[in-house]
């Protein structure tokens, strides 16, 4: 009887490990299958399909930089790549954050069928948006030459921002996304606070603009961080500067909080969906 009960013991100590296994060759498949998914109906019926990755920034740098340089007399030089600058990050990280927060409730059915970890789903929302950032930021890159910027050794920055401001949204997605399964209004908190970021992140302005005794917000907020970081590669042609050094540390704490938080609040999904 006794070794009946060490054996029933042992074998629910092993069974998340053999869950782990039997999904350590496939949650690659997994993700890849479901980032195709988010793509493909994302543009599906769509006449213009993919290209309105590259519309939408367009249509918002020309009528901003139409306003600021036409009505409101900004003479900022580059003002195209500048905007774009700050636009480009910007899109990724409201689509990323709110598209991931919706994404547990969104798949309440694939969830509860699905043995597989339930951190993948705001992974692979997050991911999936990561194609149209890619697209936009060739875009970004192509306006940056045509404002004068050459490519140069600097640009080896880029990829490194670009995978830091990913890490920081996968924090953020997923903590929120647990939120969301149990407080429902956590998504309109995250869309007011993507409406006010647009102002106290600098897009439309630059960081010489910002008083002295508010610049250090400024650089713990890893999203004005990538803004900041990515106009001196592409514009003042410099390196990152301590700027990226902030962006990586903080981006890193978030994405171990978002952890933490996900693995604590994730028991009792089954309960809320």
């Amino acid at each position: 009887m006794q070794s009946d009960a060490v054996y029933a013991a042992g074998l629910k100590q092993e069974m998340p490990l053999r869950r782990m296994q039997a999904w350590h060759g496939d949650l690659l498949f997994l993700l890849q299958t479901m980032i195709e998914k988010d793509f493909k109906v994302r543009y599906r019926n769509m006449s213009l399909g993919v290209f309105w990755s590259l519309l939408n920034p367009l249509v918002m740098m020309t009528v901003l930089t139409v306003v600021w340089t036409k009505i409101m007399q900004n003479n900022t030089p580059h003002f195209a790549a500048f905007l774009l600058c700050g636009l480009v990050p910007f899109n990724f990280f409201t689509l990323g954050w709110l598209a991931s927060t919706t994404s547990l409730v969104d798949n309440a059915g694939m969830i509860k069928r699905l043995t597989a970890p339930r951190v993948i789903i705001p992974i692979s929302v997050i991911l999936g948006n990561c194609v149209h950032f890619a697209i936009q930021i060739v875009l970004l890159l192509c306006v940056a030459v045509i404002s004068g910027s050459m490519p140069n050794v600097y640009w080896l920055w880029l990829p490194l921002v670009l995978f830091f401001e990913v890490v920081f949204i996968c924090g953020l997605g997923l903590m929120f996304s647990v939120l969301n399964v149990y407080i429902r209004d956590t998504r309109y908190f995250v869309e007011s606070c993507n409406l006010i970021l647009f102002w106290l992140v600098p897009i439309v302005y630059s960081f010489a603009v910002i008083p002295d005794r508010y610049k250090w917000l400024y650089h713990i907020n890893p999203l004005a961080a990538v803004v900041f970081v990515m106009r001196r590669i592409l514009i003042e042609n410099v390196a990152p500067g301590s700027a990226l050094i902030n962006l990586a540390l903080i981006s890193t704490l978030i994405l171990g909080l978002g952890i933490f938080v996900f693995d604590r609040m994730s028991k009792r999904l089954y309960d809320y969906l």
